[in-house]
């Protein structure tokens, strides 16, 4: 652990990947509260902080874990809080999502053809990639309708998990935790005032899961920046 508290930001943001498998081992509270007491140092517009965090763990977990699964399997149409507005992705950005799919499906072993095993990918999803600690990212209701919220929301989640990663803690940001967001409202006493946004599963990284070691490509610098007035 000492090593991890050590390492450098260089080494945090370009070690870090997104964790799919983890060990069944407890994340404990106190590095919990590290985790969270770096990242709210997350910028946000005027130091507004819209956001809250639920953090659940065990038991409340598991029934979160049977519910989502239990609606998914009935068919119960998803039920996200936040806006969901835009086209769908298309062109590079959608040639970019099935580029880390691919990759993923081939480290697991997951054929085109092979229903079963996409299936049970999915609902990996929904079981919140079996990890031990679920976060909720939530953000003042009042703001709902803006966007500037959830993207102060998006500043915290990116230091949550960056904060974990120099923790040795993994993660990975998704949807499909609060995709039936009656169930996470429920179990985790969300109060009414505040709509929920995103989910974040937590724990430690296993190894010995192939999907783990799946780095995606990043754009380059030149590919995504442009320099205007510099020698």
């Amino acid at each position: 652990m000492a090593e991890q508290e050590s390492m450098s930001y260089d080494d945090v943001v370009t070690g870090r990947r997104s964790i799919r498998g983890y060990k069944p081992d407890p994340v404990p509270r106190e590095v919990m509260e590290e985790i969270v007491g770096l990242a709210v140092r997350a910028p946000s517009s005027y130091n507004s902080q819209p956001w809250h965090l639920h953090i659940a763990s065990g038991e409340v977990l598991d029934r979160i874990r049977w519910d989502s699964t239990e609606r998914t399997l009935s068919g119960v149409r998803p039920s996200f809080e936040r806006q969901e507005t835009g086209s769908a992705y298309e062109g590079e950005h959608r040639r970019r999502q099935i580029e880390v799919a691919v990759q993923l499906f081939e480290s697991m072993g997951i054929v085109r053809d092979d229903k079963e095993g996409r299936d049970n990918w999915t609902m990996r999803g929904f079981r919140i990639f079996d990890a031990p600690v679920l976060v909720v990212v939530t953000y003042d209701r009042q703001l709902h309708g803006g966007d500037i919220a959830p993207f102060d929301c998006g500043a915290l989640a990116t230091s949550l998990v960056n904060a974990a990663w120099s923790r040795g803690v993994g993660s990975v940001i998704n949807s499909q935790g609060v995709m039936h967001s009656p169930v996470v409202r429920e179990h985790l006493n969300i109060p009414e005032d505040q709509v929920i946004l995103i989910s974040i599963a937590m724990g430690y990284p296993d190894d010995s899961f192939p999907a783990n070691a799946v780095v995606s490509r990043r754009r380059s610098v030149p590919e995504v920046a442009n320099f205007i007035g510099f020698d």
